[in-house]
């Protein structure tokens, strides 16, 4: 007993990074100076920053200072694993054998890269961030982190400004299609830290589909995976983005994602989160300009001891804005869940219509379950609401699947997957939704994960 206090009392409560950390990865990837520079700017931040107050809010129900820094601040280098190391599921094309690009990275290499010449041949851009910064500096500098995700939000945002590791570059110039969709894989072989950046920039009238896997093979010891995710989203255009992530039970996670978007825009915005001993994800939508339309939809499935929190926000920023979310979850086991929404507008920001609504789905009497949408609304004509509802598994549809000649755990499952159809039918990717149907399938009938 007296060894485990010891332990617990000197225990890292942050991660143990330095300055030359900084200066060394940079220094590390040939950065140029204007990069490096941001870099400094988000470390002086993020000293300045104490770590997350577990007393405010937003952090209250989600205490992650169980974490173990001294494993998962470790920085995860390439140890030689190459593409095959990916599973085959999060690496085949996402229809029929073809696809306008693939990104893959693996322990924050790059093992994989291509792009259709029908894409690059209207100029898009589809590369790793690194080599995006050295060779399209005027299309990336001005956009990093600058118009979406902001070092000074938090100190996992700083933390991430000044030490991503590796990232993903997508440039649709103005009036061009990405007719065919783009894939990106970010994968772990080994435990530690990981710094991912996802940069998405849609410029007017134009239109892409992404897909981006995150996953890791098991662990023993923390990892932390420390992201940002920004998608912009210009006047008329178009983005389906999709994001699927299904770290080991070792991972924490602590994300900042934010879209913004333009003029009579549409966005079209998919998550899944099914991996992670924690997940703290911040998701929001800002709809800045008039007519712009964002629909969010989410799904979640806890089970074991999983910890997962998603705070979601609806920012509507110009009048006659439209937004949708639904998140979908259940939990099993002694899992706890906790989606926070908001749906705000500004003041003379009329004719907008915001709902959200989250619908939970407990499947055993240890597990947890929070929903709390909110509305912040300043101007008077509006159309915004929001539901929030928890239930456990109906008897009456299961005993007439029974009565039919069905086992009960068949009978559970199919009505589980009724649950979960509205969203995974979201997925225009046949074979990624059956991905996704079976790793839900296998939490309902496996056994008890932690």
């Amino acid at each position: 007993m007296v060894v485990r206090q010891r332990r617990r009392s000197n225990a890292s409560t942050a991660p143990g990074y330095s300055l030359e950390d900084v200066k060394a990865l940079s220094a590390a990837n040939h950065e140029p100076m204007w990069l490096l520079e941001s870099r400094l700017v988000a470390w002086e931040l993020y000293e300045d920053m104490p770590m997350p107050d577990l007393t405010a809010e937003e952090w209250r129900r989600t205490d992650y200072r169980h974490i173990r820094w001294e494993e998962a601040d470790k920085i995860i280098t390439p140890n030689g694993a190459t593409l095959e190391t990916v599973p085959e599921g999060n690496r085949e094309p996402l229809i029929a054998g073809q696809q306008g690009g693939s990104l893959v990275f693996v322990d924050g290499k790059v093992v994989h890269y291509e792009i259709a010449d029908e894409l690059a041949s209207q100029g898009i851009i589809f590369t790793d961030l690194l080599t995006a910064c050295r060779e399209h500096e005027d299309l990336v500098r001005h956009n990093l982190m600058t118009k979406a995700v902001h070092p000074g939000e938090g100190k996992f945002a700083a933390l991430h400004a000044a030490l991503w590791t590796h990232g993903v570059f997508l440039y649709v110039p103005k009036g061009k299609v990405a007719e065919l969709p783009l894939h990106v894989v970010m994968y772990n072989t080994h435990s530690g830290a990981s710094l991912g950046h996802v940069l998405v920039v849609v410029e007017e009238n134009a239109q892409a589909t992404v897909v981006v896997d995150y996953a890791s093979s098991e662990g023993k010891t923390h990892s932390s995976y420390i992201g940002a995710t920004e998608l912009l989203v210009g006047d008329t255009a178009n983005l389906r983005y999709v994001s699927l992530q299904d770290w080991n039970r070792e991972t924490f996670e602590f994300s900042y994602q934010r879209a913004r978007v333009g003029r009579d825009a549409n966005l079209d915005w998919i998550v899944g989160t099914m991996g992670g001993q924690l997940v703290k994800a911040y998701l929001e939508i800002e709809l800045d300009g008039k007519g712009a339309n964002g629909r969010m939809s989410g799904f979640f499935f806890a089970d074991g001891e999983q910890l997962f929190d998603h705070d979601t926000q609806q920012n509507h920023n110009a009048p006659l804005t439209n937004s949708d979310l639904l998140f979908k979850g259940a939990a099993r086991d002694t899992a706890r869940t906790v989606w926070q929404g908001m749906i705000k507008s500004l003041p003379k920001m009329q004719k907008i219509d915001g709902y959200q609504a989250s619908r939970n789905l407990l499947l055993s009497e240890d597990a947890r379950m929070d929903g709390i949408p909110g509305l912040e609304i300043e101007a008077d004509d509006v159309a915004c609401s929001h539901a929030a509802t928890f239930g456990t598994l109906e008897k009456e549809p299961i005993f007439y699947l029974m009565s039919r000649g069905i086992e009960r755990p068949t009978a559970e499952l199919m009505v589980i997957d009724g649950f979960f159809d509205e969203l995974l039918q979201r997925i225009p990717f046949e074979r990624v939704r059956e991905r996704l149907q079976a790793a839900m399938e296998s939490k309902i009938v496996g056994s008890s994960r932690s």
